[in-house]
C-alpha cells in the first residue's frame, strides 16, 4: 500500500494519510482527561481545547520532523506540507528537506504550500499600508506576559512565521536539497497521480503551491 504523509497538518488532516504535528498539544491530546482537566483550570482557550480533541479524534501523530519521524528511508510516496515550511527558521528547514529527501522513495512527489510573500508585497503596493503587510507576514506579535500566557505558548505555539517564500525561491530551495523537476502549480493542479482526497486548493488565495521529485537512482 502506498505510504504517503502529511507533515504539520494542524487542523488540516488527510483522510487515509499519516499525519504528523508537533505541537504539544498533540502529545497532551492523547493523555486521557488532561485537556478537560485543562481547560477546567483555565489554560485553554476554546480553540486550543478543539484541536486537541480533533487530534485525538483524527489519529494525528506527534512527530518532529527536525528531529526525525518514525518512517523508514525511501518509503513514502507522496509528502505534503501546508503553512509549515515558513515557521522555520533556514536551519531548520534545510533539517526538514533532508529529512523529506530521506523519506521519499526515487521517483515520488513533495508538495509543498507556503505563504506567497510575492501575493503580499502587491498587496502593499496597491494599499501602501505598512502596519497591514507586517501583520499579514506574521513575522512579528505581542510577547507572553502572564504565566497562562506563557503555558499557551507552549501548548499551542503563537503562529510566527520565521522566513517567507515566493515561488521561485521554494523552488531553488527544494533544488539545492537534490530535488529535481521543481514547479510553481496554481491551485487545483498537480502531479500526485490519485491525490484525493488532498486539497489542491487549501488557503489559495494566499498561498503558492511547489512540487518536485526526488530524482530516480
Amino acid at each position: 500500500m502506498a505510504l504517503r504523509i502529511n507533515i504539520g497538518c494542524g487542523q488540516a488532516a488527510t483522510q487515509g494519510w499519516r499525519n504528523f504535528d508537533n505541537s504539544l498539544s498533540v502529545r497532551v491530546s492523547g493523555i486521557p482527561f488532561l485537556p478537560d482537566i485543562l481547560q477546567k483550570l483555565g489554560f485553554l482557550e476554546d480553540l486550543q481545547y478543539q484541536f486537541m480533541k480533533f487530534a485525538h479524534h483524527n489519529d494525528i501523530e506527534y512527530g518532529d520532523v527536525i528531529k526525525g519521524l518514525p518512517v523508514k528511508d525511501g518509503s513514502v510516496d507522496v509528502l505534503y506540507s501546508s503553512h509549515m515550511l515558513e515557521h522555520l527558521d533556514r536551519n531548520e528547514a534545510n533539517a526538514f528537506l533532508k529529512e523529506a529527501f530521506r523519506m521519499l522513495r526515487p521517483g515520488s512527489i513533495i508538495r509543498i504550500a507556503v505563504p506567497d510573500i510575492k501575493k503580499q508585497v502587491a498587496r502593499y503596493n496597491d494599499l501602501g499600508d505598512a502596519d497591514a503587510f507586517m501583520e499579514a507576514t506574521l513575522l512579528c506579535g505581542p510577547r507572553p506576559r502572564s504565566l497562562a500566557q506563557r503555558l499557551r505558548l507552549l501548548l499551542i505555539p503563537a503562529s510566527r512565521h520565521r522566513w517567507m517564500y515566493d515561488g521561485n525561491s521554494l523552488c531553488h530551495l527544494l533544488e539545492k536539497h537534490g530535488f529535481v523537476k521543481a514547479e510553481v502549480l496554481p491551485a487545483g493542479r498537480t502531479r500526485i497521480e490519485g491525490y484525493e482526497p488532498l486539497n489542491l486548493w487549501e488557503r489559495f488565495s494566499e498561498s503558492v503551491y511547489v512540487e518536485a521529485e526526488k530524482p530516480n537512482d
